[in-house]
């Protein structure tokens, strides 16, 4: 399924295609060269200092199934639905610290992120799709997978092949099908001032 940005001006066509999709086709999985590809991505993001603060725990239901069935046991309910089917669960971390001083790196999210972004364009430049998830159990993700203290839980992000809206449930299947929209662009973007519109 096919659901690109209608957006106010033209971008290029991999930020337009790029979308978070719950429909994933369990029987289509990710070989490792994929993986590594969308890992090489998130590796040659921005970062301060170039600290790389990221790191990604793989959860491969093809190669390490135990480990895709700890991280799926770490997702609320809701997400549990559609994520069912999604060959490739990522528990997405932040070091709290920079690794060359040891001193507290407060743009380490704001990297991380930067670096998720990345894996993200991959996928959809493979014809994949990447659903990034706030909704996990941090606490139980970090006891299950022995992320140490010094490491901020961000998020979880499944990656797969697109399957057919009918394999999601009628809730999931509304969200899939709804509008893709966004704030107009002067509502999120200023012009020298705050609160003035950039257009």
């Amino acid at each position: 399924m096919l659901k690109p940005a209608i957006t106010q001006q033209p971008i290029h066509d991999l930020l337009a295609q790029r979308w978070s999709g719950r429909a994933y086709d369990a029987k289509q999985s990710v070989s490792t060269a994929q993986i590594i590809s969308l890992l090489e991505a998130a590796r040659w993001a921005p970062s301060c200092f170039g600290d790389q603060p990221w790191r990604f725990v793989v959860a491969n239901q093809a190669t390490h199934p135990h480990a895709w069935q700890t991280a799926f046991d770490c997702l609320v309910p809701g997400n549990q639905g559609w994520a069912k089917d999604a060959p490739v669960l990522l528990l997405i971390c932040a070091d709290t610290l920079f690794s060359h001083n040891e001193k507290p790196n407060k743009w380490a999210p704001y990297d991380t992120g930067a670096a998720t972004e990345n894996l993200c364009l991959q996928a959809t430049a493979l014809g994949m799709m990447a659903h990034q998830m706030g909704g996990f159990d941090a606490e139980l993700a970090r006891t299950s997978f022995q992320v140490p203290a010094r490491y901020q839980l961000l998020a979880m992000v499944a990656v797969g092949f697109p399957a057919a809206i009918d394999t999601l449930d009628d809730e999931a299947k509304q969200r899939e099908t709804s509008e893709r929209s966004r704030k107009p662009l002067g509502t999120l973007f200023f012009n020298g001032v705050w609160d003035q519109p950039v257009v």
